[in-house]
């Protein structure tokens, strides 16, 4: 099963995405600037293979529902978010809030 929906952060609108696929689940919210994501988001990929495309992104590992991973510290964040002062450890809500 598939789930899109809004949520808001401190009166910020971002769309959150959650895909329940066999024996884990998919998680992101995003906006139109960046995004947070699960243990599932390959920040190494972005930052060295697609560092040209500057994705502005963060990764959260061991969360199984929206909720957690707007309250997690991120694991690992891409340079581009860097960029914006995001930082590992930040929680995602902080780290959404940045990409405002």
């Amino acid at each position: 099963m598939m789930n899109l929906s809004p949520i808001e952060i401190d009166g910020h609108t971002f769309l959150s995405v959650s895909v329940e696929l066999p024996k884990t689940n998919l998680l992101v919210v995003t906006n139109d600037k960046g995004y947070i994501m699960c243990g599932a988001l390959d920040v190494a990929l972005l930052n060295e293979k697609l560092k040209d495309r500057k994705v502005i992104a963060g990764r959260a590992v061991g969360v199984k529902t929206i909720e957690q991973l707007i309250e997690a510290p991120l694991e690992s964040v891409t340079f581009e978010a860097e960029t914006l002062g995001i930082k590992k450890g930040m929680t995602g809500r902080d780290a959404l809030l940045k990409m405002i």
